[in-house]
């Protein structure tokens, strides 16, 4: 919903890669927490980052002032391994070296997830002037004259929802794939959009949310567009995101989802300042 989380196929450039992972277990600590340690991505905004510029650092930052306790991350590349090296991991006769993950989405089993606190969707990000200022859908994309369909280069993450849908719709030859897992540090899933969108090197791309949002706002040249994409049977667009503790930690949960629940008005605000497209969560969930 994107690295995914957006998760590797969310943010999930950041997602998919791990949603069906077999639930490893740890050792719970459910005690008191005198420290409040979050597990980040130390570069992939708009999530995280070691400058605490990202929307799940504000949150993190609102947290510890809601508890009134002092603010450490833990941090390692959200990559396939990311929770067996943060929220799992600790040295013999030590503590862990953090306790939640801020954003994972809401079936994830590597975690015991907390209620859901927002709700994104994959979003198609194009330049004005350029031939697709009249989409505003995804029905609009497949309803372009084919001349122009044969004529687009759209980026997408392999093994995201985006690509599943050009596949769907016999637009295979249409896609520029991008690995979902970059072994390089440095790389961050918006470059997509900052770097090879905004210079020309791609006529659109589906990517999560987040990313999309975030990234379209910060290109000053050309002014980029974000239409949400529609999910159609079996092909879901939209994702629900949760936060995520170890099993066995019901007392911890239970108060990280009275912490949403008290700031829920200022978690919504810190999503909209990082321009996050919203939708509603499903009833029940």
């Amino acid at each position: 919903m994107m690295r995914s989380r957006a998760w590797l196929a969310l943010a999930i450039a950041a997602l998919a890669g791990l949603a069906g992972a077999a639930r490893a277990q740890a050792v719970p600590d459910d005690s008191p927490r005198t420290v409040l340690k979050v597990c980040q991505d130390p570069n992939n905004l708009p999530f995280s980052n070691l400058k605490g510029e990202g929307f799940e650092n504000r949150i993190a930052e609102l947290f510890a002032k809601d508890l009134g306790l002092p603010l450490t991350y833990f941090s390692f590349p959200n990559r396939l391994a990311f929770i067996r090296n943060t929220l799992r991991y600790r040295l013999p006769d030590e503590p862990y070296r953090c306790d939640i993950v801020l954003g994972v989405p809401a079936e994830f089993d590597q975690v015991s997830a907390t209620k859901p606190y927002y709700r994104s969707t994959y979003a198609l990000v194009f330049p004005q002037g350029k031939g697709l200022d009249a989409v505003r859908s995804s029905d609009d994309l497949l309803a372009l004259p084919p001349e122009t369909l044969r004529r687009l280069r759209i980026g997408v993450y392999d093994r995201s929802p985006g690509s599943l849908w050009l596949a769907r719709h016999d637009l295979v030859d249409r896609g520029v794939p991008y690995p979902i897992m970059s072994p390089d540090p440095d790389q961050y899933p918006g470059q997509l959009i900052e770097r090879d969108l905004a210079q020309g090197r791609i006529d659109a791309a589906i990517v999560w949310g987040p990313i999309a949002g975030f990234f379209a706002r910060r290109v000053r040249s050309p002014e980029l567009l974000v239409v949400p994409m529609k999910s159609e049977p079996g092909l879901p667009f939209e994702f629900s995101i949760a936060m995520g503790v170890r099993y066995g930690e019901p007392q911890w949960k239970q108060q990280v989802e009275a912490l949403i629940a008290r700031n829920q008005a200022q978690i919504l605000a810190i999503l909209r300042e990082y321009a996050v497209p919203l939708v509603p969560i499903p009833a029940g969930k």
